[in-house]
């Protein structure tokens, strides 16, 4: 079985360090971040994240993952497995272009049938709340620079 993925980037007018450290300010997410709130955890291999996910349109829930991958000024990989055929992967990656210039990336991949099933019925809800992770960042990221 494949998996499926949305993603969004945009360029942004700040450092990576800048964006780090706005990623990495975990209860800080909040202020940028209308999708995922009340963000707790630690930024470490294995550990775990624990936030208040709210999609547009579809229930607001508790989601529990565990850090897979990261490396500071670059990416922020999480996952959650989300019941029998199920999992989720989501991610947050900089990639600098020059200092000052960058790109951003927020995404979430679906693996397993019931991961499909649900990305084919909010793929809208989904593909909006990538683009408000990644806007939401850039205005940030950008306001302290200016």
């Amino acid at each position: 079985m494949e998996d499926t993925r949305i993603d969004k980037r945009a360029g942004v007018k700040a450092t990576s360090d800048r964006l780090w450290e706005l990623i990495s300010d975990l209860p800080s997410w909040n202020h940028w971040n209308p999708i995922d709130t009340d963000v707790e955890g630690a930024i470490a291999y294995g550990g775990q994240l624990a936030m208040t996910e709210a999609y547009p349109g579809i229930p607001e829930r508790r989601a529990l993952g565990r850090v897979a991958e990261w490396q500071p000024y670059s990416r922020l990989v999480w996952t959650e497995k989300r019941g029998f055929l199920f999992a989720t992967v989501r991610y947050i990656g900089i990639e600098e272009l020059d200092k000052g210039s960058c790109i951003v990336t927020s995404g979430i991949r679906f693996v397993g049938l019931r991961g499909e099933l649900h990305l084919d019925k909010h793929r809208a809800s989904i593909r909006s709340a990538q683009e408000a992770i990644v806007e939401g960042l850039k205005t940030a990221a950008e306001r302290q620079v200016a």
